[in-house]
């Protein structure tokens, strides 16, 4: 023991040594920092340290990706010492420097059939009503927002998204509105209330299900909103549904699916109604991940299987599906700014979500709400909003000439 203790400056010396020298170059404001006590600054005034713990990190940040580096501080072996958005942001330029551009994610394509799926969502979704509670809105929304100014709260951007989805949709009194995907129910409550439609919402994750059902009977809203699990794949085809709207569900489809999945949305609306896919897209238009890890990050930790397609492609299943794509708007920003304000939220809160979830899960969803954010501000990934409608045997449809009416 004693030998091994009058070697560990020179031992972690001849490991610094190894580190490339561009690494001296960069002025990163970094403090890397060993086990063994001493610290190495790259730049001037350090904003983040990366505490290595694990003598075997010291090779890896040779070649830095971004799904090494969070793994590593998942699983314990490195701490992260700074504003979270600054961890990302420094973490992101160490990588960026040391990586060439070519080394990008491969696509990786999974099975996707009702098993996996319902698992995969579970993994996700079943994580803790509580924990999600900390850091989204009132309601629970779990997807992008909608600013329609830089100065508005969480609360009322989410408040935002659900009109603006409704009034995309025409939505009136009495229409009969799927919602694929519903979460904790919180766009099929505000459907019914607000606009007077009949909702029947659909979810994989028992725990979002028996909240909202629980959230509807709250409101009163029992004759208008039933909420079940269900799979899309076994939606009726009768054509019952007026409008369909989807929200941040087509990404656990898988591209392999994607056909289906635009087959079974064609089949459960009437003719003239309409469509609504609001969803995460791909940089790339054959839907491999960006670079650098990311992607590999997301898929073995936060979401896995999921997929995400380009616009191009879901949009051309959509129309070979029967439907046709009337109007696409990109919230990009609209994430980058809803996501930033769940990881400032989760960040206020830590102390609070450790007792709800494992240690090991917040490390997760801190890199993945703050790493999202940045990705989406970087550009790396997009949402889209897609508005289809199944024309009538003639090949029209009862939409407007304009969109005046969605703003006035």
């Amino acid at each position: 023991v004693t030998g091994v203790q009058t070697c560990a400056l020179p031992i972690s010396h001849f490991m610094l040594a190894q580190l490339p020298p561009v690494l001296q170059s960069l002025r990163l404001p970094l403090r890397l920092k060993l086990w063994d006590g001493h610290e190495f600054d790259l730049g001037p005034q350090p904003q983040v340290t990366i505490v290595v713990k694990d003598p075997q990190l010291i090779g890896q940040l040779t070649h830095p990706s971004l799904d090494e580096l969070g793994a590593a501080f998942v699983e314990g072996k490195l701490e992260l010492e700074g504003t979270i958005g600054e961890v990302i942001r420094v973490c992101d330029e160490l990588s960026q420097a040391l990586l060439t551009d070519e080394e990008e994610d491969q696509p990786v394509r999974s099975e996707h059939d009702k098993a996996t799926d319902a698992a995969a969502i579970s993994y996700h979704y079943d994580l803790s009503n509580d924990f999600y509670q900390l850091w989204l809105d009132r309601d629970m929304a779990y997807s992008c927002a909608y600013f329609k100014t830089p100065g508005d709260t969480l609360e009322q951007a989410q408040q935002n998204k659900f009109e603006h989805l409704c009034r995309k949709l025409r939505l009136k009194q009495g229409d009969y509105l799927l919602d694929v995907g519903c979460g904790w129910g919180g766009l099929s409550r505000y459907a019914a209330r607000e606009f007077g439609a009949k909702v029947f919402g659909i979810t994989l994750s028992k725990e979002q299900l028996k909240l909202g059902r629980e959230r509807v009977k709250a409101e009163g809203l029992e004759d208008q909103v039933e909420l079940q699990i269900l799979d899309y794949r076994d939606l009726p085809q009768d054509g019952r549904f007026d409008k369909v709207v989807s929200v941040g569900m087509f990404e656990h489809v898988g591209h392999a699916n994607l056909a289906l999945y635009c087959q079974r949305l064609f089949g459960a609306v009437r003719e003239g109604g309409l469509v609504m896919n609001h969803g995460i897209t791909a940089k790339h238009v054959d839907g491999r991940p960006v670079g650098r890890g990311a992607g590999n990050f997301i898929e073995r930790y936060v979401f896995p299987h999921g997929e995400l397609p380009h616009l191009s492609m879901i949009s051309a299943r959509i129309s070979e599906a029967g439907l046709e794509v009337v109007d696409v708007e990109s919230l990009r920003l609209h994430y980058a700014r809803t996501l930033a304000q769940w990881s400032d939220r989760l960040e206020s809160q830590l102390d609070k979500a450790a007792s709800l979830v494992p240690e090991k899960a917040l490390r997760i969803w801190r890199l993945y709400l703050a790493g999202c954010s940045y990705a989406f501000a970087k550009g790396w990934i997009n949402l889209h909003q897609i508005l289809a409608v199944k024309p009538f045997a003639d090949g029209g449809h009862d939409l407007p000439l304009t969109r005046e009416d969605l703003y006035r």
